[in-house]
């Protein structure tokens, strides 16, 4: 048997750089986290022995004279007041990505009040960068991910449309076509129509798809290694299984099964942009280890 994990899987940019942040903070002591710092319980039970302490929203109200850091995913307007008026000092973790969608989605905003316009996000709703780009619109944007979603728009007004950064690219170009075929219909031609659509899905995370459509066919079986909270991961895993029907969803090496394998099969590891390297290699290990012991060497 050959055990192989895929090479660009793994944690993108932002999140690394957030974790980092986080364990170079907490070499001076405790540190509190707003939310989980990435969508993979082992991982955040890992940090959370480190002293990474997470709280919500609620809880934040509570906490002065504190560090508090902001992962990867970014905040809304509203708490950085928050942290102004109870001397919180802010470790901002936001991947710069998310900041500078940020910063255009408020940009629109203003253009869209002028003109009575909507901001529309195709994303996850209550999801972390969902509800920090929302409220660059003081919580106006229209949130959409299904095509029902699309009747709370009013397409004979202008729209501007944006995406979450680690939506699928594919479900994102399927929703504007949607879209703009319906500001169409409102407006009755061509020439009055004001729809803009801005693929804001990042790059490092949109050419997971085909990565992983690649390494998907190159082996028998795949293992996805993803936190089930993960959006992210959820979508690479539909990649997977789109390509090889042999994929499997796991969060660790305990949910793996030894009977979705045969002595000579080629296993592909791959993960989320949320999946740490170690957990990948946890599972790896725990396969090569587990078939050796159960199968004899030919």
């Amino acid at each position: 048997m050959e055990v192989k994990i895929d090479e660009n899987s793994g944690y993108c940019f932002g999140v690394e750089f957030a974790i980092q942040m986080a364990e170079d903070e907490m070499v001076d002591g405790d540190l509190f986290c707003l939310g989980d710092i990435v969508h993979n319980s082992m991982e955040v039970k890992r940090l959370n022995k480190k002293g990474l302490q997470v709280i919500d929203r609620e809880e934040l109200k509570n906490i002065k004279n504190a560090k508090v850091l902001i992962r990867a995913h970014g905040e809304p307007p509203e708490t950085y007041q928050l942290a102004l008026e109870n001397n919180i000092e802010l470790i901002d973790a936001s991947c710069p990505v998310v900041l500078k969608l940020q910063n255009r989605v408020k940009l629109a905003h203003d253009k869209m009040n002028r003109v009575d316009g909507q901001i529309v996000i195709y994303g996850k709703p209550g999801h972390a960068e969902v509800i920090g780009l929302t409220g660059q619109t003081n919580n106006k944007a229209i949130v959409v991910m299904e095509d029902e979603d699309l009747d709370k728009i009013d397409f004979s007004k202008p729209v501007t449309l944006f995406s979450q950064t680690t939506k699928s690219t594919k479900g994102f170009y399927r929703i504007r076509e949607i879209m703009e075929a319906r500001a169409k219909a409102a407006n009755n031609s061509i020439e009055e129509l004001d729809f803009t659509a801005n693929d804001s899905i990042c790059r490092q995370v949109s050419n997971r798809e085909p990565q992983l459509t690649v390494f998907s066919n190159s082996v028998d079986v795949i293992i996805f290694v993803s936190g089930k909270k993960s959006s992210n991961g959820k979508a690479l895993y539909g990649v997977c299984k789109q390509q090889n029907d042999r994929s499997y969803f796991v969060e660790n090496e305990d949910e793996v099964n030894l009977e979705w394998f045969s002595p000579d099969d080629k296993v592909g590891i791959c993960g989320a942009t949320s999946t740490p390297m170690w957990l990948m290699e946890n599972v790896a290990k725990h396969i090569e280890n587990s078939f050796s012991e159960t199968v004899p060497v030919q």
